[in-house]
């Protein structure tokens, strides 16, 4: 066994030793202790809720949304006739947020819901980049929808409206209930904050006029819509 060895052995040893005398000697102690080592304390971020200041509602933008977006496309080939004219912009995994399945829309948006996306992520990152959850990234859980993906959403969700913005190419949604962190236990307090500083940075681009946004509980996202 070399000395090197020897020395590190020694002093694992005399670390576990140290957390055996404080714990006999202070039991709350040394559970504080593991717990702030394993990040498993629940800290208060002193975070406003601002999820609930999101209620948009779909009589508030889908005329301009109607407007301002592309036309309504029948299916996956019309989709890419816009990406390649330029009308849409691809989305893809970048260090601030990434792509669920999308298994009933498309990762493509209009250059100015585009360029709102990557304000909230920019904002985002930096609101979050002096707390111990810097780096995390957000979900994008539906994007652009064809006339034939929403017959499809509406088979497993009947709330998908008919008329909704995703048609349009300038609306997406974000989860608030799930996000991608370096930080390898997660507590309440760590996803409530992540949820409401979140929704600070999409509210405040409301507040700026950039944006529509909608808190939507049975779907566990931010639906925002360009503006």
């Amino acid at each position: 066994m070399s000395k090197k060895f020897k020395i590190i052995l020694s002093a694992i040893a005399a670390f576990f030793l140290l957390i055996v005398f404080i714990y006999i000697g202070n039991p709350k102690k040394i559970r504080r202790y593991v717990r702030d080592l394993l990040g498993l304390t629940c800290w208060d971020y002193h975070q406003t809720v601002y999820s609930k200041k999101l209620a948009d509602k779909l009589v508030d933008y889908i005329a301009v949304s109607s407007s301002t977006g592309i036309r309504k496309c029948k299916n996956e080939k019309e989709i890419m006739e816009y990406a390649a004219s330029g009308k849409l912009k691809e989305i893809k995994d970048c260090k601030a947020y990434y792509l669920d399945n999308l298994s009933h829309s498309y990762p493509y948006l209009t250059k100015d819901a585009k360029e709102l996306l990557d304000e909230i992520a920019d904002r985002f990152g930096e609101k979050i980049s002096n707390t111990r959850l810097k780096g995390s990234k957000f979900k994008i859980t539906s994007v652009t929808r064809t006339t034939e993906k929403l017959k499809s959403l509406r088979g497993v969700n009947s709330n998908a409206s008919l008329n909704s913005p995703h048609m349009y190419g300038n609306t997406f949604d974000i989860s608030y209930k799930t996000f991608k962190t370096h930080k390898y236990f997660m507590t309440n307090c760590d996803d409530k904050y992540l949820m409401e500083a979140l929704a600070e940075v999409i509210w405040q681009l409301r507040k700026e006029k950039k944006c529509w946004a909608t808190f939507e509980k049975s779907q566990n996202c931010y639906h925002v819509v360009a503006r």
